[in-house]
């Protein structure tokens, strides 16, 4: 019988899975007061910053990738200034949908589904994209605005990210 050998990639996806886990339950228990602190009064709040990190990974993995879904439909439109606010738990169910929809793709696409490129409109000029880009683009957007989110709860005296 021939031993299974994880990939590389096998690897940074369970990482990744990891770091998704520790920013759901940092994110979870919060309050409406915590998730509206911010770091400056111009910068967006630690419960707009989630849902960012939602809407973008819902309008990657779904809207650019062309992987139609009605709730990843729903979670692109979170995350602009005239979002409403969402609860912890809220951010959390996202943060899982998200994870979830991006995980089962993770584990179908082939490294020829990686290549395969999409049409994606940035400032007026249209770009080809391949999936492999957006799974990289959409990893490091993740580790950006989570460290972001750790800092402001750490800052704020609260428990962050667990790294």
């Amino acid at each position: 019988m021939q031993e299974h050998t994880e990939t590389t990639l096998d690897v940074i996806y369970q990482n990744w899975r990891g770091y998704q886990e520790k920013l759901r339950h940092a994110i979870a228990p919060l309050t409406h007061e915590q998730l509206l602190l911010q770091p400056a009064p111009h910068m967006w709040p630690l419960g707009q910053l989630v849902q960012h990190i939602i809407s973008v990974r819902a309008g990657w993995f779904s809207g650019t990738l062309q992987e139609a879904d009605e709730k990843m439909d729903a979670y692109m439109y979170w995350g602009q200034r005239e979002s409403p606010a969402r609860s912890g738990m809220e951010l959390a169910q996202g943060l899982d949908e998200t994870w979830a929809f991006i995980e089962a793709r993770l584990q179908r696409w082939t490294p020829a589904d990686c290549a395969q490129t999409f049409p994606d409109e940035w400032d007026g000029q249209v770009y080809e994209v391949s999936r492999s880009w957006v799974i990289y683009h959409v990893l490091e957007h993740d580790l950006h605005h989570g460290g972001e989110i750790s800092l402001l709860l750490g800052m704020n005296g609260l428990q962050a990210l667990a790294l």
